[in-house]
């Protein structure tokens, strides 16, 4: 049986983001991000797991910088992949139907981040709580100090910024931290939508 892969945007989005982040370091990460298996999608888990837990190890500060430029580069590309009609019609259909939208496209990046990998979204008036499943980025052999899912976190403002709609993202619960099966992140929309 084959090893399951990684979607190739997530491998894509870590790769920039580390080159942006820490251009001294690309090169003993794309020992395993290799370049032409990424351009293939034929990333497998181990070796994503590998430059994952390599980057926690690195410089303090370093993992958290590039997990949010990773997230909002993930994001940018997906809507950018919508097609320019479908962005301007979401950009201006009805707040609460670009909420909806943003949390969407958030689950469906959760989906293609790797095979298992689930989220589940409950939407309120003015909030949104985003549980996500079997992340890639949280799966630790030892409980984290700080919470590891801030790809998904950045990720999920972004989407929300795309749609014109302000909102703050936290992260409620992070299952390399406190156990359990899921991370469950949080969106307090805020303020007027954006012109």
């Amino acid at each position: 049986m084959s090893e399951a892969r990684i979607g190739r945007i997530i491998v894509g989005a870590v790769h920039q983001a580390i080159a942006d982040v820490m251009p001294m370091r690309l090169e003993f990460y794309e020992n395993y991000l290799k370049p032409m298996r990424l351009r293939h999608g034929t990333i497998g888990q181990a070796s994503f797991h590998a430059a994952l837990s390599f980057l926690r190890q690195d410089d303090e500060g370093d993992y958290d910088a590039v997990m949010d430029a990773a997230g909002r580069y993930a994001a940018e590309w997906t809507f950018a992949g919508l097609g320019p009609v479908t962005r301007l019609y979401w950009r201006h259909a009805p707040r609460s139907l670009r909420a909806r939208m943003a949390v969407r496209l958030a689950r469906q990046l959760v989906r293609d981040t790797m095979p298992v990998s689930r989220a589940r979204a409950t939407l309120g008036q003015g909030t949104a709580v985003l549980d996500v499943r079997q992340s890639v980025f949280c799966e630790v052999r030892r409980p984290a100090a700080t919470p590891l899912c801030g790809f998904y976190r950045a990720a999920l403002a972004r989407f929300f910024d795309e749609m014109r709609l302000e909102a703050d993202v936290a992260i409620e619960t992070c299952r390399a931290v406190a156990g359990g099966d899921a991370c469950r992140l949080v969106v307090t929309r805020r303020g007027q939508e954006q012109s």
